[in-house]
């Protein structure tokens, strides 16, 4: 069994960085899954990717794939002859299509009768034949949005190709693709080394392109810059910001890292860190660094993609291109302040928040009703919360957030800290927009809560008024991560809020700008559909959610106490019967058209097991009715659980639909009590 390294290269011109990994995996996906299903083994395969090549290399792939046994079968022997016994046209065209005669073909004997047959063994093909195939399809499927033609061809990719490298072992692969003839030569460093490499093998992949000055291996040009950051910032006594999407980017930009560090002047440091951050990552790439006590310093350290003679000249380049970037900042920053945010409510009258929903000024305005809303029933300051929530959108026009928009909400801190405005009031500008994504940090208090809150529902409410909801993967005003924003803060700082009181205090402010009737519906339906993705993060199981879902609490404190509460009732032995016997019963009560009685009539139980069940579930209802009014739903259940034995004494020895209606309908009755005791907690009949 033979077998060799295959590699495939596409040599291109430069990738887009933040493109490069999914362009890298997808190709090695569509590679490897062809592979699979052509049935060719091999012990294992690996993508490499720089900003000037994709490609895939497959260790010990066997040449060859195994022949095949093939059986085709023909007619039924009474429809392939005649009574002469002379073939049918129908015998005659099936042997011919698969080149022999009918009398050649072979016959196959059943139980269920004869059949010609047509036996071969097909040819295993060689990867020669196989791999040019795949690689088409691979490119083919690539993720490109925009490709580009080059040259006087009509050929396109997402850049212009160079060189095409097919090789199975020290052989190379005839084959073409995107116009390009494959051959043995691939690209080294567009500085450091001149010409192209020739490859001897397969095998000499990694260490030819080394010796041309490239790290072919993505991973481990990643894991080497995130190295040497981390010794360029222990050596100036610092600590570098971690940031996986700008070490990822940088990792896409260059074939052979060279760590530098640079600095800037202390000056600077007047102006607040996060737009000198935001500059330093955004506009160039650099990894700014910090002390121990997260302060910034004037250091920061960047990745050339070249290894000079001279490296204080690149160092020098680069303070000289960063100054400009930090002196706007610092300009934009005394600017700013020259205006109060108060000031700059009027020109929010200018820019629209959404056309049918008004401008941005109408929203701070609602934002801040419905801020001292929250604030009143959460017993916090509502004067404070109103005022917070008045100026929550004001630093949009600040020159600082015009030009650096992920500094909104920041820069609205600082500028409410320099115009006098309470700390509480500056803190609320800032924590608005918490979280913005998973795992976020929420608001600091409960100011900041309030106004996070409102801006929230106010955009779901507005949006969902309008009738413009998320469709598919489309969401463009972010509504999902609004509502499950929404959730985190309620639940997890502890505040007795009901949603559906939030969204019809909102409904309320929008007053006519609504067109959507059903609005409050479906913006409650839209948030309790998040619960799911937050308690999964959690690893509570879907069933659990699913069943207090079923009672759907408008309040997410309360759902969360249920939530944990029949967590803790799934692990009680007693559980799996109760859930059962939940079930049954609501399966019997959808088949009984009759009505119920008001309550369970003793003086009509006729049987011993459906007296004690009756006693059992009195007395625990005494038990439960003082926990269920303090919430208390884990012991509820738990008091809940003692009905057990007596529930499963009266399924053995009780017939629930008796010939008499009248006992027939109280027995129903008791076990109705039973359920909805269960129900008023969660529909448990839907654990699984």
């Amino acid at each position: 069994m033979t077998t060799e390294t295959l590699l495939i290269e596409l040599g291109t011109e430069e990738l887009p960085p933040k493109s490069l990994r999914t362009l890298a995996t997808t190709f090695f996906d569509h590679i490897k899954l062809q592979l699979d299903d052509a049935k060719l083994t091999y012990s294992d395969i690996h993508w490499y990717a720089t900003p000037r090549r994709l490609a895939v290399k497959v260790d010990n792939l066997i040449a060859n794939q195994a022949d095949k046994a093939i059986e085709k079968r023909g007619p039924a022997v009474n429809v392939a002859f005649d009574a002469e016994g002379n073939a049918s046209k129908a015998a005659e065209g099936w042997a011919r299509s698969n080149g022999i005669t009918v009398a050649e073909a072979e016959r196959l004997v059943t139980d269920k009768g004869e059949w010609l047959l047509y036996k071969t063994i097909e040819q295993g093909k060689h990867v020669e034949q196989l791999i040019p195939a795949m690689v088409n399809n691979a490119i083919a499927k690539l993720p490109v949005p925009k490709p580009m033609r080059w040259g006087s061809g009509r050929t396109q990719f997402i850049r212009p190709v160079h060189t095409l490298t097919l090789m199975y072992g020290a052989s190379i692969i005839p084959g073409e693709s995107l116009n390009i003839s494959s051959n043995n030569l691939v690209t080294g460093h567009r500085f450091h080394h001149h010409g192209v490499v020739a490859l001897s093998h397969a095998d000499d992949y990694e260490s030819a392109l080394k010796a041309a000055h490239v790290v072919v291996d993505y991973q481990a040009r990643k894991e080497t810059i995130q190295q040497q950051i981390n010794v360029a910032a222990t050596e100036i006594g610092g600590i570098v910001l971690p940031d996986d999407d700008l070490l990822e980017e940088v990792t896409s930009l260059v074939e052979w890292p060279v760590v530098l560090t640079g600095s800037f002047d202390e000056e600077f440091l007047n102006v607040p860190a996060e737009p000198l951050i935001y500059s330093m990552k955004d506009h160039q790439k650099y990894f700014p660094v910090t002390d121990a006590e997260g302060n910034l310093l004037n250091k920061f350290i960047f990745v050339s993609n070249i290894n000079s003679k001279d490296p204080s000249q690149v160092i020098k380049g680069n303070e000289k291109v960063i100054r400009p970037r930090l002196a706007d900042a610092e300009f934009f920053f005394k600017t700013d302040k020259k205006q109060s945010l108060e000031s700059r409510l009027e020109s929010l009258e200018s820019v629209l928040f959404q056309k049918q929903l008004g401008t941005v000024k109408a929203k701070s305005e609602r934002i801040a009703s419905l801020s001292e809303f929250v604030a009143n029933v959460i017993g916090d300051d509502a004067a404070m919360a109103h005022r917070a929530g008045l100026l929550s959108k004001t630093d949009l026009m600040s020159d600082m957030v015009l030009e650096f928009p992920q500094v909104q909400g920041t820069m609205g801190k600082y500028y409410a800290q320099h115009d006098g405005e309470p700390e509480a009031v500056a803190q609320a500008l800032e924590d608005q927009y918490r979280p913005r994504f998973a795992g976020d940090t929420l608001p600091e208090q409960n100011i900041g809560c309030a106004v996070a809150i409102a801006d929230k529902v106010d955009t779901l409410v507005g949006i969902f008024g309008i009738n413009q909801a998320p469709k598919g993967d489309k969401d463009p005003f972010a509504l999902r991560r609004a509502a499950i924003g929404l959730l985190r803060i309620i639940i997890e700082k502890d505040l007795n809020l009901d949603i559906a009181d939030l969204v019809a205090k909102s409904v309320e402010l929008y007053q006519d700008k609504l067109t959507n009737q059903d609005v409050t519906k479906q913006v409650l339906d839209f948030v309790f559909g998040r619960y799911r993705a937050y308690y999964q993060d959690q690893n509570i199981s879907v069933d659990v959610i699913q069943a207090v879902l079923a009672n759907a609490p408008s309040a997410p404190l309360d759902f969360n106490k249920r939530i944990h509460a029949v967590t803790h009732f799934k692990t009680l032995a007693e559980a799996a019967t109760l859930a059962a016997a939940n079930k049954r019963v609501g399966n019997i009560l959808v088949k009984f058209k009759g009505k119920l009685f008001e309550a369970f009539n003793q003086g009509l139980a006729l049987e011993t097991a459906e007296t004690e069940l009756a006693t059992a579930f009195s007395a625990v209802k005494t038990k439960i009715a003082p926990l269920m009014a303090t919430k208390d739903y884990q012991g509820a259940l738990t008091e809940l659980s003692a009905l057990k034995l007596p529930i499963d004494n009266f399924f053995d020895n009780v017939m629930v639909m008796a010939d008499d209606e009248q006992v027939k309908t109280n027995r129903l009755t008791l076990l109705n009590e039973i359920r909805n005791s269960f129900f008023a907690i969660a529909d448990i009949s839907l654990l699984q």
